[in-house]
């Protein structure tokens, strides 16, 4: 048999086993059990074949009969959300529906007249078009140990302007981390997002993020494209503070001071950014020139170096590094071009020290504040306020739950 639109059911007859009560009497009286029918002709489903996944699946009963309870599972074993209708006629599915997915339709009947049954179907969704997949940081390159400091971030493979689409993005994303944590999202721009937590991340934490949007509607014909995660880990709390009017540079590990180093960070002109900077990199030794921060070759201020234990702290060429040519400067005045300069030994001891992810911040400097995006990661300069406004949901989330557990359910590769 086939329903309205074409897809044939298979009728699994449910047959109730009868129920023994008492009379006021005291003799047992005998309930007569409902009578097992074949419903699949009495009940109908809105679409045949391969589905639209962006519109709502439904199943519907003749006049006279009733849906009892309605399931539509996909082939990964989740359930779709749905709504019963209040004179259970109709059932209509609530959650979205996965791009170029099979689904298993179970519906449990009566017919009005005293008999039930059970019927089930089958049916697909067509496959995606358009996909969103997802890039996420930080990469796998190194140890898989960061600093307290490092966010987490999202490249997306299209721009995703529209509020709820974002909105979708979002959820899509999971980040799970033990200790658990307060974060949030933030749209840097239309392609890329960051998170971070309202604090640094705790030490020796262990953090994993889940791109989950696989099949899923995004909006404009674009859905979610193939899952991924990464995991990482957080060392020691290294905190660096560079004064740059007292010319020292403070390294603390765990909330206590390890050492004080005299250094030399940018002369009048070239000042080195105040603010809150992650470790981006090291280079055990890297050539600097001056033409790529804009001075001539040929003035008086040209430059062409190897630079020994240079730890990166932005993409535009800022740096902690060896400086013996400053020695007699360093703890004293400020005569670099941007960079905090220090003797070989230190910036050797700095660089063994240190690792992708702990946080340097600069402070009494003339030069201008850190930029919160696009030169390394400014994050932690956003006020938390100001962070929560940038994310599509408009709220923070809680990293609480089992690390194993919200990666399996992701279904996903492990990177990292």
């Amino acid at each position: 048999m086939k329903t309205r639109h074409g897809i044939a059911l298979t009728a699994a007859l449910l047959v109730l086993v009868p129920v023994a009560g008492c009379s006021s009497g005291g003799s047992p009286a005998a309930i007569r059990p409902a009578e097992p029918v074949d419903v699949h002709e009495l009940v109908h489903v809105s679409a045949s074949g391969e589905v639209d996944p962006a519109k709502p699946f439904t199943v519907t009963a003749d006049r006279g009969g009733r849906l009892t309870d309605v399931t539509v599972t996909g082939a990964d074993g989740r359930v779709v959300a749905g709504q019963l209708a209040a004179d259970l006629q109709s059932w209509q599915s609530t959650g979205r529906l996965k791009a170029g997915t099979r689904y298993t339709v179970r519906v449990a009947a009566d017919d009005g007249k005293g008999g039930r049954g059970e019927t089930s179907s089958e049916f697909g969704t067509v496959a995606a078009q358009h996909l969103l997949t997802a890039e996420l940081g930080p990469d796998s390159s190194g140890s898989g140990i960061y600093g307290v400091g490092q966010p987490l971030t999202v490249q997306l493979s299209e721009a995703v302007k529209d509020p709820t689409a974002r909105q979708a993005v979002e959820r899509g994303l999971t980040v799970a981390s033990e200790p658990a944590v307060t974060g949030a999202w933030y749209w840097v721009d239309d392609r890329n997002l960051h998170f971070r937590p309202k604090e640094y991340w705790p030490a020796d934490a262990r953090i994993r993020l889940a791109y989950d949007l696989q099949g899923v509607p995004v909006g404009d014909g674009l859905y979610g494209g193939e899952a991924v995660t990464r995991s990482l880990r957080t060392g020691d709390r290294v905190e660096v503070l560079i004064d740059a009017a007292s010319h020292y540079l403070t390294y603390r590990r765990n909330g206590a001071e390890v050492k004080s180093i005299p250094v030399t960070t940018g002369k009048p002109g070239f000042a080195t950014r105040n603010g809150i900077k992650v470790v981006l990199g090291q280079e055990s030794q890297v050539r600097m020139n001056g033409e790529s921060i804009g001075i001539r070759e040929g003035s008086t201020e040209a430059y062409d170096l190897q630079v020994k234990w240079a730890t990166r702290v932005t993409w535009s060429g800022e740096y902690v590094h060896a400086a013996p040519w400053s020695v007699g400067s360093q703890g004293v005045d400020n005569v670099s071009h941007g960079c905090t300069g220090m003797s070989t030994d230190d910036a050797k001891w700095f660089f063994d020290q240190t690792r992708i992810g702990d946080l340097v911040q600069v402070v009494n400097s003339r030069g201008a504040a850190m930029e919160p995006f696009g030169n390394g990661f400014g994050d932690w300069n956003v006020s938390w306020d100001e962070w929560l406004k940038h994310s599509a949901l408009g709220r923070p989330v809680t990293t609480s739950g089992s690390l194993g557990t919200q990666v399996a359910a992701a279904g996903a590769p492990l990177i990292g």
